[in-house]
């Protein structure tokens, strides 16, 4: 695309005193933008047919590809297994980040063998899903998190279905599960977590008219940023480092490729890192929160590919990697390589944190709770567990009344459903027919 000055630009040029060649160069420049931008947005208006097919050929056998149309604005795209029989019930996965539907590949047909019908749909934001904007500037409201469960919620439909057996969510998509369980239990009759625990929707000051004491806000992000940035070693908190315009491009254009960039993310988050010892934390202060990791508590000067390039693991340590071989790594690469980050990152800036919108929007459930049978799943290995003080403890103790099983896995960090898909897939088939056999028609 090429920018052409109009003859009113020309006059206004000249006027003003500005040169021929400076204006020529601004108006290039301009039109390299533009060129730029039409090109991202035509990456996210992609025609899937020109693609190769998802997965680069690693796809089980049994697990198909395909997209939906009308989906709350979105062409979904979606893995699926278990769909050649109708009338089963459906069990709806959803990813995190820097993940795809592709990342629940190891469980999805030992729960359809078990007669579900299980559906992975690339997440808005993410992978061959269309219908995003992928600016930094976009409009963030349709990342937001009841967005994010509406999306759920027509996916479930347009598939033909009033209700699913089950709603599971990893990493980001977690808060999207346990949202959607809260919301609309007649739809989303269980719910498993995994690696995010759901501390319960955000209060609204009771009994203040009678003389109780409001509560104490706690600290933003930005407010533990401020303090994280004053310690002898200044540090600061990933999500508001995920949120800043720069970080698309430290991680997607990282300084030693985006291949050795996420094969060192994914190990950093891992079990197979040995440093990955978590354990509770006493409170979200800056100190408490500077014992954790740098791929959540960053050193201040870096960016994400500058941190995780310093943990980047062995080539005998790649070898090894059965969980995530090289193939199977290069997914990940081929997706994000042409769509970027943007998107994904989109759920940092309004879905976690404290972003008054939000907020504002989840206070409209101030009390409520997930009432739906509930199970929570994460690696012994995983900060994921604790990177929030106290959420896992408020999350078996209020937000979740009818929560059956906490099981931390041995030999999991972060990618439970990744490094240890045998012992998650069990725990999921027994809670789903727990609750089968519990449960009664509505």
């Amino acid at each position: 695309m090429t920018a052409h000055p109009t003859p009113d630009c020309k006059e206004n040029a000249k006027d003003s005193g500005v040169s021929r060649r400076v204006f020529i160069a601004a108006s290039a420049a301009a039109g390299l933008a533009l060129s730029k931008s039409a090109a991202r947005g035509a990456i996210v208006r992609t025609d899937l047919a020109s693609l190769p097919p998802y997965g680069n050929g690693t796809l089980p056998a049994g697990i198909r590809s395909r997209t939906v149309a009308n989906v709350n604005g979105l062409t979904v795209h979606m893995l699926e297994a278990g769909f050649d029989e109708p009338g089963r019930p459906a069990v709806l996965l959803l990813h995190g980040f820097p993940e795809l539907a592709y990342s629940w590949r190891k469980v999805m047909l030992p729960l359809a063998a078990a007669g579900y019908h299980v559906i992975a749909p690339d997440q808005r934001g993410y992978g061959r899903t269309l219908g995003w904007d992928d600016s930094y500037d976009a409009d963030p409201d349709p990342f937001r998190t009841l967005n994010m469960v509406r999306d759920a919620i027509a996916l479930v439909y347009a598939l033909g279905y009033r209700q699913v057996a089950a709603v599971a969510g990893h990493d980001a998509g977690a808060p999207v599960a346990a949202w959607s369980a809260l919301i609309r239990p007649d739809i989303f009759r269980s719910l498993a977590l995994m690696s995010s625990p759901f501390a319960g929707a955000p209060s609204l000051p009771f009994n203040t008219a009678n003389g109780a004491a409001p509560p104490r806000p706690a600290p933003t992000d930005d407010e533990l940023d401020a303090e994280l940035a004053k310690l002898d070693r200044p540090r600061k908190y990933y999500q508001n480092y995920q949120r800043t315009r720069g970080a698309n491009d430290n991680m997607l254009h990282a300084p030693q490729g985006l291949h050795a960039f996420l094969r060192a993310y994914y190990h950093y988050k891992s079990a197979d890192w040995k440093g990955n010892k978590p354990f509770p934390l006493k409170a979200r202060t800056a100190e408490e929160m500077a014992k954790i990791p740098t791929y959540y508590v960053m050193d201040k000067d870096k960016g994400m590919a500058e941190t995780v390039a310093a943990e980047m693991p062995s080539a005998a340590e790649i070898a090894a990697c059965k969980w995530l071989t090289e193939a199977e790594l290069d997914v990940y690469v081929t997706e994000y390589s042409r769509t970027g980050f943007t998107g994904a990152l989109q759920g940092y800036r309004v879905r976690r944190g404290s972003d008054p919108k939000t907020i504002a929007e989840l206070q409209t459930f101030s009390g409520r709770t997930i009432d739906v049978p509930s199970i929570f799943i994460a690696g012994k290995s995983d900060w994921g567990v604790y990177q929030t003080p106290g959420a896992a403890e408020t999350m078996q103790r209020s937000a979740c009344t009818r929560m059956v099983g906490f099981h931390l896995l041995d030999g999991a960090g972060h990618w439970v459903q990744q490094e240890q898909p045998e012992q998650v897939r069990e725990l999921l088939i027994a809670f789903l027919r727990d609750q089968q056999g519990r449960s009664v028609k509505p």
